[in-house]
């Protein structure tokens, strides 16, 4: 099978999207299919073979991002060279308006993954008036999809809720197999220097942005030296345009010497990163899936985070970690629990157990069976419109 991938975002900008439509890939070209990815370009990014660079108005937004010019003509002339048999695209907005317009062009079956809520981002492009029409746009979109994908059964859920116009089914982003591999011996030192005179180490991935609620944390972190003393770090994994405000709430919080603020860390690393800590602490309340949430507990960390989409289809209390309310009290205790009664082993091991059922592999057959089922149904959409001249070659489709 032939899949052209389109997104909005790729690598070497630093996202969940990138991280999704990456790992997608390589478990589909390992099992046999062809994939290409249609993406923007950056600065300094690398070029590769089967990704398709298209131009951007646009780079080094928001933390890193373009801002694609999805009206490209190479888009078109390159995926025309392709005879793609389905097109996966990655958001319903620029990229996603010329995959429909593809799509109806050359009769290619569409899929759709709707990764974010997208009303939690608009404030970056100054459209946060928006928010109320989104779900409208979302549900306007479908009705050119021949499949929409949802990382999560919540997700699903919402989907079904504003009632979008073709079939949803659940298809989370997989792990690779090393994410279960840390290597300890790295790990081992990252703790060495990380956590210096302290006794525990809590770690967090996370775009430093205003929707991952990272105040939240700092806030925590501060209370939690108050009722505990400084015997713990917390070593904040990432960049984004919020850093410098953070850095500032952690002096002034008095948890200047708490905070770590490590920056950027390659992909492969995060695994170790996890490894070293006794527990990851997670704030979001945007999250669609919380990919990071499962490289954690594939590396044996156990979370602690708060009741939100996404979170509550990967976390299990009591079994892989726990999850709280937003209050920095009980997010704290729920911290001290787990580490005053020793659980720390059983939720270790829950922890693995749970990541185990989203390995790559079993995701990526997933995937190709939803693709056959989405080729399945644009058929049957040509034969109830036309009746039996959708056989022909030169029908146009209206999507």
């Amino acid at each position: 099978m032939k899949i052209a991938m389109m997104t909005n975002n790729y690598k070497p900008f630093v996202a969940g999207v990138p991280i999704s439509i990456e790992r997608l890939a390589e478990g589909l070209r390992r099992q046999g299919h062809q994939v290409v990815v249609f993406a923007p370009d950056y600065d300094g990014q690398n070029q590769e073979p089967d990704v398709v660079r298209y131009g951007s108005l646009l780079r080094g937004v928001a933390g890193g991002a373009s801002v694609p010019n999805s009206l490209d003509f190479e888009i078109e002339r390159r995926f025309r060279e392709g005879n793609f048999d389905v097109i996966h695209v990655h958001h319903p907005m620029m990229i996603g308006r010329t995959a429909s317009y593809l799509s109806w062009k050359y009769h290619v079956p569409l899929v759709f993954t709707y990764h974010t809520r997208y009303e939690q981002y608009l404030h970056y492009i100054g459209m946060s008036g928006l928010k109320k029409v989104m779900p409208a746009y979302v549900r306007g979109y479908t009705k050119h999809c021949d499949m929409v994908i949802a990382p999560t059964p919540l997700m699903k859920d919402y989907l079904d809720k504003i009632r979008t116009e073709a079939e949803v089914r659940v298809l989370p982003t997989g792990l690779p197999e090393e994410s279960f591999y840390p290597d300890k011996e790295k790990a081992g030192q990252i703790r060495k220097n990380l956590l210096g005179d302290k006794k525990y180490l809590f770690c967090t991935v996370a775009r430093l942005a205003k929707e991952k609620n990272l105040d939240f944390l700092l806030r925590s972190m501060k209370l939690l030296k108050e009722e505990w003393g400084s015997n713990f770090r917390l070593a904040l994994i990432g960049d984004g345009p919020s850093r410098k405000e953070l850095e500032r709430k952690a002096v002034l919080y008095g948890i200047n010497e708490e905070i770590l603020f490590v920056g950027k860390v390659p992909n492969s690393e995060i695994k170790n990163y996890c490894h070293a800590s006794d527990l990851f602490l997670f704030s979001s309340l945007s999250e669609t899936q919380g990919i990071v949430l499962l490289e954690s507990m594939a590396a044996g960390t156990p979370v602690v985070a708060l009741h939100a989409t996404g979170t509550e289809d990967v976390v299990i209390n009591g079994k892989n970690g726990y999850m709280t309310r937003e209050s920095e009290m009980e997010f704290d205790k729920k911290i001290m629990d787990i580490l005053e009664k020793r659980e720390i082993d059983l939720l270790r091991q829950g922890a693995c157990e749970t990541a185990r059922n989203y390995c790559c592999e079993k995701i990526t057959e997933d995937a190709v069976k939803t693709y056959m089922q989405a080729i399945w149904n644009r058929r049957e959409k040509d034969r109830i419109r036309h009746g039996n001249r959708n056989q022909r070659k030169d029908m146009v489709y209206s999507g």
